[in-house]
């Protein structure tokens, strides 16, 4: 170590001093008091390169690469990325005897190795997508089945398509059918099948479906139609297929039998735990469960590879020490590391190897190979090292609430590490005395943990889910100890006897204990505010938390104060959202407009689906069927509109006939129509550019309204005076069919397509 090494100390602090740009003896003075700022950056880079900590910036620069990759236009090339990374790759390696000079070049050289992992991902999935809505026949292989309660969602691999060319078939559709029995994984099914496109976010920033089903290789969305028959299929199903489809189905029968054995909520909760199917719970435990902060113990990620290991790994090694012999001459710690590692595999496997469990998997397999070379298991280098393995598998994931959340905590906690892991000095108090300090300090333990867990990953749950959960370190609390002692023992005990038909005990005593999970859940949810819904963050508010996040976990040094400076901006950020004034569905079939009340107004027949999307990215806590949602639109059959605070109005127009005055009154004239092109109102959303740009949202800064879309396209047009009248201004009277001519041709029909979609397993 360079510590040892008093040359090689001075060599590591010359090195760190030429990193800091700031001109010789740069100091900072205030009331008498001398900062030399220099040399406080060059003592923290030498901390750094001491301890070996700069292999974790690797990580960071590659996910910048990909950060990059997301924000560009087009279809990037990969030769350039791949250029890049070999250019400064070589770099870093002649400048390797100037340490800074070198560090930059592997951080740019990771940076371009992060976007190209991210192009060679993208075109690695490329598959058709549908552009339209079809009902055609089908076929298919059933590669997966989720029980929802009587129906069934499918997941198709596509066979034929009879009313599309094949180049236009996509890989996959997902598809639900009103009767879900009888359906089981590796059967060829055909039916006549309702096609969709996968449905892009109801808002700039939202959940984006379309582009996880690209990344999953589903390219439409729908419902079978009529009979469903079980043709010969064209060809034997591959091996993928035939493995595929044998785990599901034994997930299946295992989640039945589980469901059966317990019933109610808590058996469908208990399901979920061991086999990640989680169709069999109502919307109403899903709720509880979220209310209480403790949602994420039915979605199987890091705590349940986690306890699942660490129960292989605990079962092995004292297994192996009732043997004197192998205790004392076997490598008893590598054997049951290993045998955690092989447990851990299999239940990612059998618990349908989704991303955030296989993330989980490659995490825990990491730990638990330092363990077996000796090396502390929970470290920054092993979390950097398990980013950059499923970053590099999986680009996309950067992007989407698991990772951010999943990362978020366990930085945190390795960050909060050293404080945890600090020991008293031995005392000589008797057994009792230290069994009772051994208990305070593990309840003060799992409190640190879980408050500073729930800390981290709150920004990304209020930026994804624009909700906190304020009493999720009680809910936490109450119900990890009964899941890590009795919840997961049991599900790993159950399996064991489940091919023995012994099984039944055992998941009734996990489902007592889920039950009383669920009870704390419920009380928890039933404080006033256990959920409150949050205006959706912005980028720029996530951004400077997860730097925030960055700073404190990876340098060793006085270096983590540098991560007040964004947590004060992000603060400050999320302390003021930017609310959007307007959003109008991608269809055009509805829009909600900011009113005179300051709460957002409902024009037209956009889904229940949407308008909760909408509602809760303002942070609006009503339901989508809430009356007052369209108390200040005044209506007509011709359309509607609504006038803001500053007197601006904003139109929503159903019928030809309306054109003419809303052109030439509102400040935005939102249709699902054609617009004609005489139209002369600042921003018009009709038919064409909808289906151009997609969702957008609206928002009104002085004399301008500034545009972004899902299609990642922004806007900022000045308006005229004459869009704006003074707010006191009263409003104009509603139209009046009988004293307007109505234009030739009908006014047009606005079904409800959105909630058909979100029956159609679109929703997240």
């Amino acid at each position: 170590m360079a510590q040892d090494n008093p040359h090689a100390r001075l060599r590591i602090q010359r090195a760190a001093v030429g990193v800091v740009s700031l001109p010789a003896g740069w100091t900072a003075s205030y009331a008498g008091f001398t900062f030399d700022l220099r040399g406080w950056l060059a003592r923290g880079i030498a901390a750094q390169v001491d301890q070996r900590r700069l292999f974790p910036w690797i990580a960071v620069s590659f996910g910048l690469g990909i950060l990059l990759f997301f924000r560009a236009e087009g279809r990037p090339a990969l030769w350039a990325p791949v250029a890049g990374f070999a250019l400064f790759a070589a770099a870093a390696i002649a400048a390797r005897h100037r340490l800074g000079l070198m560090a930059a070049m592997v951080a740019l050289s990771a940076l371009f190795a992060g976007f190209a992992a991210a192009v060679i991902r993208t075109r690695a999935v490329d598959a058709p997508m549908l552009s339209r809505v079809v009902i055609t026949p089908i076929s298919g292989f059933i590669e997966a089945v989720e029980d929802r309660g009587g129906r069934a969602r499918l997941t198709l691999r596509v066979t034929g398509m009879e009313r599309l060319p094949q180049a236009e078939w996509p890989r996959r559709v997902r598809v639900t059918v009103r009767d879900g029995r009888g359906f089981t994984a590796g059967r060829h099914v055909a039916a006549t099948a309702r096609l969709l496109p996968p449905p892009e976010p109801a808002w700039p920033g939202g959940y984006d479906f379309a582009r996880d089903a690209y990344f999953r290789e589903i390219g439409a969305v729908g419902s079978l139609l009529g009979a469903i028959t079980r043709p010969a299929s064209p060809s034997p199903p591959d091996w993928s297929l035939r493995v595929a489809a044998a785990v599901d189905e034994a997930r299946n029968v295992l989640t039945e039998r589980i469901a059966g054995a317990i019933g109610g909520p808590a058996g469908a909760v208990a399901a979920a735990l061991v086999t990640g199917k989680r169709g069999l719970i109502d919307e109403p435990t899903n709720d509880v469960l979220r209310a209480a902060g403790i949602y994420h113990i039915v979605s199987i990620s890091g705590l349940h590879m986690v306890l699942a290991a660490g129960t292989f790994f605990w079962l092995a090694r004292a297994l192996l020490a009732l043997s004197p012999g192998i205790a004392l001459l076997w490598p008893v710690k590598r054997i049951a590391a290993a045998a955690a590692m092989a447990g851990a595999c299999l239940y990612c496997i059998f618990s349908g190897s989704e991303v955030a469990t296989e993330r989980s998997l490659i995490m825990t397999l990491v730990m638990f190979g330092a363990v077996m070379v000796d090396r502390p298991a929970l470290s920054v280098r092993n979390l950097a090292i398990t980013a950059l393995v499923v970053l590099a598998r999986e680009p996309e994931t950067l992007i989407g609430p698991s990772f951010q959340m999943s990362f978020g905590a366990v930085a945190a906690l390795i960050a909060l590490a050293p404080w945890l892991g600090r020991r008293r000095e031995e005392d000589v108090r008797g057994p009792v005395s230290r069994a009772i300090d051994w208990g305070v300090r593990s309840i003060l333990g799992l409190l640190a943990t879980t408050l500073v867990a729930s800390l981290a990953t709150a920004p990304f749950a209020a930026y994804h889910f624009q909700t906190v959960n304020p009493f999720g370190l009680v809910g936490n609390a109450l119900a990890l100890p009964l899941v890590s002692l009795v919840v997961m023992p049991a599900a790993l005990l159950g399996v064991v006897a489940y091919p023995f038909g012994l099984d039944r005990p055992v998941w009734q005593l996990m489902g007592w204990a889920v039950a009383q999970v669920l009870d704390v859940s419920a009380w928890v949810s039933g404080f006033s505010g256990s959920s409150p819904l949050v205006p959706a963050l912005g980028v720029g508010a996530v951004a400077a938390f997860a730097s925030a996040l960055v700073l404190v976990t990876v340098p060793v040094s006085v270096l983590r104060w540098l991560a007040v400076i964004p947590l004060g901006a992000g603060l400050a950020l999320a302390a003021v959202p930017d609310r959007y004034d307007a959003f109008v569905d991608r269809e055009g079939s509805g829009a909600a407009i900011r009113g005179r009340a300051g709460r957002l107004v409902l024009v037209g027949k956009p889904s229940a689906f949407v308008v909760e999307q909408w509602l809760r990215a303002d942070g609006d806590p009503r339901a989508p069927k809430d009356g007052s949602l369209r108390q200040d639109a005044r209506c007509d059959p011709l359309g509607c509109v609504v006038t803001r605070a500053d007197g601006r109005d904003v139109a929503y127009v159903v019928d030809l006939a309306a054109f003419e005055e809303d052109c030439r009154r509102a400040a935005v004239v939102v249709t699902r129509l054609a617009a004609p092109p005489t139209c002369g109102a600042t921003v018009v959303l009709d038919r064409a550019a909808l289906r151009s740009h997609g969702a957008t949202a609206i928002r009104f800064v002085d004399d301008a309204v500034l545009l972004r879309t899902t299609h990642g396209e922004s806007s900022a047009l000045r308006l005229p005076a004459s869009c704006v009248r003074p707010a006191q201004e009263a409003p104009r009277p509603v139209r009046a069919p009988d004293r307007r001519p109505r234009a030739a041709g009908p006014s047009i029909d606005l079904p409800d397509v959105e909630a058909e979609e979100s029956d159609d397993g679109a929703g997240p």
